[in-house]
């Protein structure tokens, strides 16, 4: 009873705020909505939003194949970048939470009005200002890798990692302290003892840290694509569609295949990582 009680504000919630709006979003993605002085009129199409939204509206495959491109190549940037700079961050050195609060910072700045002010303001011009300025040095970074017999999707891969940067920084402070919060859990007499063994610095991060960070790091990749999903040019249109154009049922049609899509890559991650964990007794 108590646990019922415990979940009640939560599952009251989810019944009106998310679970009725769902069966009425996909109800609306198979109907025509008009709206006339008597009120909206519904009039159920079949899958007729569905074959629009796929076969007609020139933008909707475009957002989605980027919305798709975009998470196949920031996640693993991210994830990686998390762990790498919640090692870093670890250690003990003068001016640590200093340091910490430096690379959270992105997350708080990520707030609607500061949002708004860096899509429109200087903040904006800044970063279009940067990003073109690194051309040059993208190039330069290509012809060394490609010079020095790189594959090419690798040379392409990391040059649109460092034309994107800011993006992954941005998106890396909740990540951040979820390794870090992890690495801290690790116990230092396992550290201790492969010293005594004589590993290395590198072998005690393979053999011990990556291992017992496999779950954040499964935690991890599920965060950064989600988070990935939720505001992008496909989120744009698809409320563009329904609240600017006020096709409510090419909209819904929209986000349900946008659902899937995104459904569908969390399964495969998670069929992926779940083999691959390592969860200690």
């Amino acid at each position: 009873m108590w646990g019922v009680i415990y979940v009640l504000p939560w599952l009251i919630g989810f019944v009106l705020f998310f679970f009725i709006p769902l069966l009425a979003s996909l109800r609306y993605s198979m109907s025509t909505i008009q709206a006339n002085a008597e009120g909206i009129a519904i009039q159920f199409n079949g899958v007729a939003n569905y074959i629009q939204a796929l076969t007609v509206n020139t933008s909707f495959n475009r957002a989605l194949i980027e919305a798709i491109t975009d998470v196949l190549i920031n996640v693993p940037l991210i994830v990686i970048f998390s762990l790498f700079l919640a090692v870093i961050l670890n250690q003990k050195f003068r001016g640590r939470a200093v340091a910490r609060s430096i690379f959270f910072l992105p997350v708080i700045l990520a707030s609607g009005v500061i949002m708004t002010l860096e899509s429109t303001s200087l903040i904006e011009a800044v970063n279009q200002s940067s990003t073109g300025g690194s051309s040059l040095g993208t190039f330069e970074l290509e012809n060394l890798m490609v010079n020095a017999g790189v594959s090419d999707w690798i040379v392409t891969y990391l040059s649109s990692a460092v034309d994107r940067i800011y993006q992954i920084v941005s998106q890396s402070g909740v990540q951040i302290l979820i390794f870090l919060a992890g690495i801290q859990t690790i116990s230092p007499q396992l550290y201790e003892a492969s010293k005594m063994e004589g590993a290395t610095g590198y072998e005690a991060f393979w053999k011990i840290t990556f291992p017992m960070v496999s779950p954040l790091i499964f935690v991890n990749a599920i965060y950064t694509i989600i988070d990935s999903f939720a505001n992008n040019a496909m989120t744009e249109l698809i409320r563009d569609t329904g609240f600017v154009k006020f096709d409510f049922g090419l909209s819904s049609a929209m986000a349900w295949v946008y659902f899937l899509a995104i459904a569908i890559i969390l399964v495969i991650v998670n069929i992926i990582f779940s083999k691959r964990v390592f969860y200690q007794d």
